[in-house]
């Protein structure tokens, strides 16, 4: 969406229950003062955490995600997680596709397609989560890449879904505990890929689908990737876990969206 800014972080396996409460109030009091407006927080923490997150905060304050979701409603598939029940916790997002559900739980482009549509039908916000390994990108294969997640992932998915669609782009090497940050000009580059494939698939309407980059974004480099053109917003990892370090990179970076985005002077 034009004229907005999207900040947000996936706490993985990380935080018991209680932690992420103890975050998410730490999280919501510092971030009091800031106007929702043209912002949107959100984070996504484990399952075992979101009834107690739902407790915590307010909507409208803080959007509560999920990391994963199966796209049948209900049936014999042990250990997986309903989209009713994500509705029964008041779930407002949910994170498909991500790099570790792909490449190490070994998910398909086509099961990312199925949860993709459940979710949309299920009238969550869809963060579809793309990106190419290191391998890919060696052998120059990084918009291909992309561009095959994205077809594949979003078939079947109608214009009238797109308010409801995110797209998070998560260079594979550039994620986790040994992850190397993409530079500024490279995710801004693979940005502009992912929204030409967009503008490829839906026309003008594709404008609405707010791309956000997630890969090792830290309080260092936060500044130079929130100024690139094509950047709607951030996906960030553990430099968010702690909720004072995540203030202080909302709070670094809103001007930097604002000023790009016309929004003040």
């Amino acid at each position: 969406m034009a004229g907005h800014i999207y900040l947000g972080s996936n706490l993985k396996m990380y935080k018991t229950a209680r932690q992420t409460q103890d975050y998410l109030l730490n999280l919501s009091m510092s971030i009091g003062d800031l106007s929702r407006r043209d912002l949107t927080v959100f984070i996504i923490p484990s399952f075992t955490s979101l009834d107690r997150a739902r407790r915590t905060i307010h909507k409208g304050d803080i959007l509560l995600g999920a990391q994963n979701m199966h796209w049948e409603d209900e049936g014999q598939f042990t250990g997986e997680i309903s989209p009713l029940m994500l509705e029964d916790l008041g779930v407002e997002v949910v994170e498909i596709g991500h790099s570790e559900r792909r490449h190490v739980m070994g998910e398909t482009d086509a099961a990312v397609n199925r949860k993709t549509l459940s979710a949309l039908a299920h009238g969550f916000i869809c963060l579809l989560c793309v990106g190419e390994t290191a391998e890919q990108k060696a052998l120059g294969l990084s918009d291909e890449t992309l561009r095959t997640q994205l077809k594949t992932g979003l078939w079947g998915v109608p214009t009238d879904s797109l308010d409801r669609l995110w797209i998070a782009y998560e260079p594979v090497w550039a994620i986790g505990v040994g992850g190397t940050p993409a530079s500024e000009d490279y995710a801004d580059g693979k940005h502009a890929v992912i929204k030409h494939c967009l503008s490829e698939m839906y026309g003008s309407v594709a404008g609405r689908v707010p791309v956000l980059y997630g890969g090792s974004v830290n309080r260092g480099n936060c500044d130079a990737l929130a100024a690139m053109p094509h950047i709607d917003g951030l996906f960030i990892g553990r430099a968010a876990w702690d909720a004072n370090a995540f203030n202080e990179i909302i709070r670094a970076v809103l001007p930097v969206f604002q000023r790009k985005q016309g929004m003040v002077k």
